[in-house]
């Protein structure tokens, strides 16, 4: 069970990096500003796993059809963030105000993520088999690099 669920939050987090930089070679910008990912995120998913023409076609027509539900939410988390620098930097701090603020965000951010896990489910299916295992093994050795950088980092016990 815990394998499944490895491989399936590392296949997303992989198809976060390419449908991140394809939406942001769209020009909609990420919930921290600026484009999101640069195209280079894409353009190096789409070279490491041989994506074909139409499939690089067929992602970015996804991705583009998807844009308009993605893009309140973000707007929305943004908005979020906004408010509660404000709250941060004003004269008094209203924790009552804050939980407000902190628990619509957190709402916004659940749909979001929900609507980029359906579309990441779209983009993994338009993999072929040998596309979808070569994704695997790169996000396993991910998985694994991260795991020794959080070893090493760890606080002594």
């Amino acid at each position: 069970m815990k394998s499944i669920k490895f491989k399936l939050l590392s296949a997303t987090i992989a198809l976060i990096f390419v449908a991140t930089a394809a939406v942001s070679q769209e020009g909609m910008g990420g919930p921290h500003g600026g484009g999101g990912l640069l195209g280079h995120e894409f353009g190096f998913f789409a070279d490491y796993l041989d994506l074909t023409d139409a499939q690089r076609t067929q992602m970015k027509q996804t991705l583009a059809a998807e844009k308009p539900t993605l893009k309140p939410l973000i707007q929305q988390e943004v908005q979020y963030h906004q408010q509660m620098l404000q709250l941060i930097q004003s004269s008094s701090f209203d924790e009552t105000k804050a939980q407000a603020i902190a628990t619509q965000e957190s709402q916004t951010h659940i749909q979001l993520e929900v609507q980029k896990a359906r579309i990441h489910s779209e983009l993994y299916q338009q993999l072929t088999a040998d596309q979808k295992t070569k994704l695997a093994q790169f996000l396993a050795k991910h998985e694994q690099r991260m795991q020794q950088h959080l070893q090493q980092n760890s606080p002594a016990q």
